[in-house]
């Protein structure tokens, strides 16, 4: 079976074929499960010639992530193996825990497998040996998420400015005019683009930014407890607040409920990212999402674009889009941890 037999039962051209294969969104969905359903029955695995890969060279591609243990990552991964899978490709992950050494043994670890080219996540924006490394490699790279200044390098990346704003917008829209952010680390290009859109909403209301509202995290559970602890047990709280990510809103979450704050009543919250088991809990958290999956599937179909050589641009870079949910915690109607009794 081949890519053109596959075109011809399906009456269709091998590039329709070829665009199913990488995933494009280009294709109507009853042509893709069609061609699809072929794949499946005749067991066609697309040959690495016809990827533009050669059969004697690795198939292998690299991954190095900061979080392993972090949903958003999750869902990252899942994204990139569906298609690593489609390819009949392997798949390396190394997971540095935002920390640089383990960065380092990653990419020497890379290097010695000879893969074919490198997802990465960067645990630092200080990364002239992480720039060092990436160009010893010499294969083809995606910087996922969190850039690396003045890259060279793919990139898929997040709308972190409009999605902060559109979030503190509809904190704003509920009539709240002391709002509050949490932010992720300002180190990070992510954590300060966040508390920009933050600060332009409150900015174009014309609302005061109260530096007694603005708590500095660093994107981890741990830190946005404590610091959500002490604003609580001070008494001195905004009406609303923004979390700059998934695990500093379970960290807000979980101070609030130790000190027997109401999300919802006594103060409102939309957060940055999804968290699947609050929403499989039932609870109202409202936040702007983002597909963390697709993120994943672009990744890897931006790396294979460079490996086929069919990227005609110096860099490409894909901004993913953002969505805002909206469940109830951004309200004074709801008693979020209602569920107590």
């Amino acid at each position: 079976m081949t890519i053109n037999e596959v075109a011809r039962l399906a009456g269709v051209s091998k590039a329709t074929v070829s665009r199913v294969l990488n995933d494009s969104e280009k294709v109507k969905p009853e042509t893709k499960e069609k061609i699809l359903k072929i794949i499946r029955e005749y067991n066609y695995e697309p040959s690495m010639l016809a990827q533009g890969l050669s059969r004697n060279e690795n198939s292998t591609i690299g991954v190095i992530i900061p979080e392993i243990d972090n949903e958003f990552f999750g869902e990252i991964l899942a994204g990139i193996n569906e298609v690593v899978d489609l390819h009949n490709l392997s798949m390396i992950c190394c997971d540095t825990n935002n920390n640089v050494e383990r960065e380092k043994k990653a990419l020497r670890v890379l290097a010695q497998q000879k893969v074919r080219g490198v997802i990465i996540t960067p645990a630092t924006e200080k990364c002239d040996s992480l720039r060092k490394a990436l160009l010893d490699l010499d294969v083809p790279v995606v910087v996922l998420d969190r850039d690396v200044p003045n890259s060279r390098w793919d990139g898929v990346y997040y709308d972190n400015v409009n999605s902060a704003y559109a979030a503190t917008m509809a904190l704003i829209r509920e009539g709240y005019t002391k709002i509050g952010v949490i932010t992720g680390d300002m180190e990070l290009q992510i954590g300060r683009e966040r508390f920009e859109g933050y600060r332009m909403a409150l900015e174009d209301e014309r609302l005061e930014l109260s530096k007694a509202f603005v708590k500095y995290g660093d994107f981890s559970v741990s830190t946005a407890y404590e610091i959500s602890k002490k604003m609580f047990c001070s008494g001195e709280m905004p009406q609303a607040i923004l979390t700059s990510n998934n695990r500093t809103t379970l960290g807000f979450l979980k101070a609030a409920r130790e000190c027997d704050v109401k999300v919802g009543k006594e103060i409102a919250l939309i957060g940055i990212d999804h968290i699947g088991i609050l929403e499989d809990l039932g609870f109202p958290f409202s936040c702007v999402s983002r597909d963390s999956r697709q993120m994943g599937r672009e990744a890897i179909n931006v790396l294979l674009e460079r490996l086929n050589g069919t990227i005609t641009i110096g860099r490409k870079v894909s901004v993913m889009p953002y969505k805002l949910e909206l469940r109830g915690s951004e309200k004074r109607t709801t008693d979020f941890f209602g569920f107590r009794g």
